[in-house]
């Protein structure tokens, strides 16, 4: 496997100085920046596989860096915050991010989340199709896990490794209802445990992507039970 990047964003020198350590003992290189400004320009200029992005920081904030970034790219991006506040974690989430870990943390676990985001990134074969393991096809829709690519009715569609983690769960068992626990444990690896509100939120900003392409109701509501995938023809 190719050493994997790490973009490294904190206004606190020993916040980035523990996790760069960490980072770096597992075998990956490691980029630093105090502010949103630096970390744009650094992403920019330097190939990155994932960004550690704080929330609050001068300058700019983790969130107006993240909007900025999901511009142009999907890069994973995993958020710290010093506030245990599901109002960040949500909006986070919502603009894009794929994990949220709030300070103080443990850079063993932080290691962890970003080893699993990473591993989601590079796509997981399906286990189920030999024949045909790295391409999953369902009416319009078409998933390449080798790619890490999204079309449907031949338009591109971007999403963040944990969107796409959670549509390739849905396209390798088409007809089944998935409950948020389900989901929860498919997306995210080392048993992390996230909130239902979370797994809603993927949801719905996979649904916002492809409604912005026509496809109104690429996944279901199935009252009471979960979600599943939808024909979209």
């Amino acid at each position: 496997m190719n050493q994997k990047t790490i973009l490294v964003v904190d206004d606190d020198p020993h916040i980035r100085e523990v996790i760069s350590f960490a980072l770096q003992k597992a075998e990956m290189k490691v980029l630093s920046a105090e502010n949103g400004q630096q970390a744009l320009a650094l992403f920019t200029d330097s190939p990155t596989d994932l960004i550690v992005l704080d929330i609050n920081m001068p300058e700019m904030d983790g969130l107006a860096c993240c909007r900025e970034i999901r511009k142009t790219s999907e890069v994973p991006i995993l958020f710290l915050s010093s506030r245990d506040d599901e109002i960040d974690r949500i909006l986070g989430l919502e603009i894009g991010g794929d994990d949220y870990v709030t300070k103080p943390f443990s850079p063993r676990e932080l290691v962890a989340r970003i080893n699993a985001i990473l591993k989601r990134t590079q796509g997981l074969a399906n286990p189920t199709d030999e024949t045909n393991k790295n391409r999953l096809v369902h009416g319009k829709l078409i998933l390449d896990t080798d790619q890490h690519g999204v079309w449907w009715n031949a338009d591109e569609v971007s999403l963040t490794a944990t969107e796409f983690a959670i549509l390739a769960q849905f396209m390798r068992y088409p007809t089944r209802v998935f409950s948020r626990d389900s989901i929860m444990s498919s997306a995210y690896q080392f048993n992390i445990q996230v909130s239902d509100r979370t797994i809603d939120s993927h949801i719905r900003h996979i649904r916002s992507k492809f409604a912005a392409i026509g496809c109104d109701n690429i996944i279901e509501t199935v009252h009471s039970v979960g979600y599943k995938l939808s024909s979209c023809q």
